[in-house]
């Protein structure tokens, strides 16, 4: 009363019951010296059963390339797979594969047939890691039942984008997009998803929030699933092309994804394996560089203290250079935005016979009102603050490693502190960079000596400077709070010389700092925490 075919299965296990089925529908199988064709038939006790299966060897010609073995015996191997290797030949990948190089390495797979001869599991082809092959069918097929029964323990590394919980899980089924075939996406099951879980842990988040390495542990096997969970919650993994919004940028040459561990019992001793593997330099690269922030560096200091001076000579070294002083006189010329502002609020009473900004009779107004000071300052600063953030930005977007501010109010217009509120038109929170911190350089001169280059260079008078000394910070809380100070006491070479110091210093902090970071992050993956083997 058995079927032919499971009959058969059970006396050969190390062979597929499809190839079994095959081999009967081709004529190779005689139950009592007659041919049959059905391997759904009936059988009964007594008949005799015989079956010629001819040598199926795979076809695929071996490559001799390189091929990173983590560990193998007979009957099964694990290998590093490098990103950008597909697993098996298909249609567009007819060649250069990595079943091609394990072929070379482990001639024996030729006897599994198709191909995808040994293969359990696959990786995408830009997904790197630990990869497990059957050197056997009967291997393959005792594997194939540890996936099926979720006995293989599955972990990877992920870069994505924003801040994610510090663990979280997704239990969303997944299917075939509906329109776009080449891609999967979150499906309800009555309309052909499969259930799906992931969970994950948080490691490490970068500085300025805008992207985390998790530990992705998988559940279910289905095609693309750390990819598209993560991007269902709005984390989707840097560099991946597929399924990251065009909104989404770094600098990533592929998804960031590494399968790192892997743990299962062994299909024949039962013996508990666990393995791990860091991930290619490419995902610590990418981690560095999407770090490394441009240097914002702004320059500060009360009045003659020569800070002008200290910007200028960092120009001069390459440094892109913002002068908020220039940008003032920009908006009070003729036609400009705080020209038009004072015209609508104060009509011509700040204006001289030419139409110019009566700079002399402003001031004096100022000093004698200090609400109309805070009124017209808090209008200009905001020009110059949006002005100045545009600044940053193309500076860092054009390449620039460091750039140079000159902000004689930084400290008392509050530009130590963040902008508190986004724009209307702002990203979504995952989305959203923190500013980078910038480093404020305190300039330093004594106060005499300020007073008399003011005069010298200005025609200020005393009182004029007490007046302007008086809206801002003192030279001692802008040196205390500044990250660092420094010396305009002395001559022109001298301050030359602080600026070749002070580049030098900014570049070994920013090399300690990467070298840190570096050291941090390789701490991560080696510091498994289910590997018995590494």
């Amino acid at each position: 009363g058995e079927r032919l075919d499971r009959i058969l299965k059970a006396r050969l296990p190390a062979y597929s019951r499809a190839r079994l089925i095959k081999a009967i529908k081709e004529g190779c199988c005689r139950v009592d010296g007659l041919v049959v064709h059905h391997a759904d038939m009936k059988m009964r006790a007594g008949q005799d059963i015989t079956l010629e299966l001819s040598s199926e060897e795979c076809s695929i010609t071996p490559e001799a390339k390189e091929l990173e073995v983590i560990w193998h015996d007979t009957s099964l191997t694990l290998v590093n797979k490098p990103p950008g290797l597909t697993v098996h030949p298909c249609p567009s990948c007819p060649e250069g594969t990595l079943v091609h190089r394990l072929l070379a390495h482990f001639p024996d797979l030729k006897q599994q047939e198709g191909l995808r001869p040994g293969i359990v599991h696959r990786l995408d082809k830009d997904t790197s890691g630990l990869l497990l092959v059957a050197l056997t069918e009967e291997t393959r097929l005792r594997l194939s039942a540890f996936f099926a029964e979720r006995q293989v323990y599955k972990e990877y590394l992920a870069l994505v984008h924003g801040v994610p919980s510090k663990e979280g899980a997704c239990r969303e089924p997944i299917g075939r997009h509906p329109t776009r075939k080449i891609l999967m996406s979150i499906l309800p099951e009555n309309r052909g998803g499969k259930a799906a879980h992931t969970t994950w842990r948080r490691l490490w988040k970068s500085p300025d929030g805008r992207f985390s390495l998790l530990a992705v542990r998988i559940f279910t096997g289905r095609t693309h699933q750390i990819r598209v969970h993560m991007a269902h919650l709005g984390h989707p993994l840097l560099g991946d092309l597929l399924y990251k919004p065009a909104t989404y940028t770094d600098v990533a040459q592929r998804q960031m994804l590494h399968a790192w561990q892997i743990a299962f019992p062994h299909p024949h001793t039962q013996e508990k394996l666990s393995f791990s593997c860091p991930p290619p330099n490419d995902m610590l690269q990418t981690i560095l560089a999407m770090t490394q922030r441009m240097q914002r560096i702004v320059i500060t200091g009360n009045p003659g203290c020569g800070k002008s001076s200290f910007a200028k000579l960092l120009h001069e070294h390459g440094l892109p250079l913002f002068d908020a002083d220039a940008h003032v006189r920009m908006y009070y010329a003729p036609d400009g935005h705080g020209w038009n502002f004072l015209h609508s609020h104060y009509g011509m009473r700040f204006f001289a016979a030419d139409n110019n900004v009566n700079r002399p009779l402003l001031l004096a107004a100022m000093r004698e009102d200090p609400a109309l000071r805070r009124h017209i300052e808090e209008y200009i600063h905001t020009l110059v603050r949006h002005d100045l953030a545009a600044f940053w930005e193309k500076q860092e977007r054009d390449g620039h490693r460091k750039a140079v501010a000159e902000i004689p109010l930084f400290f008392e217009a509050g530009w130590n502190q963040p902008i508190s509120k986004q724009p209307p038109s702002s990203p979504p929170p995952s989305l959203q960079e923190k500013t980078p911190q910038e480093l404020v350089v305190a300039v330093h001169c004594p106060l005499q000596e300020r007073h008399a280059r003011l005069h010298a260079t200005r025609g200020w008078s005393a009182a004029d400077a007490a007046t302007i000394e008086s809206w801002q910070w003192s030279a001692e809380r802008k040196e205390k709070a500044a990250s660092f100070v420094i010396d305009n006491s002395g001559s022109e070479s001298a301050l030359a010389e602080q600026v070749t110091l002070f580049l030098k210093q900014i570049d070994l902090h920013e090399k300690e700092k990467e070298q840190a970071l570096r050291k941090h992050i390789e701490s991560l993956w080696h510091d498994t925490g289910v590997s018995s083997k590494t």
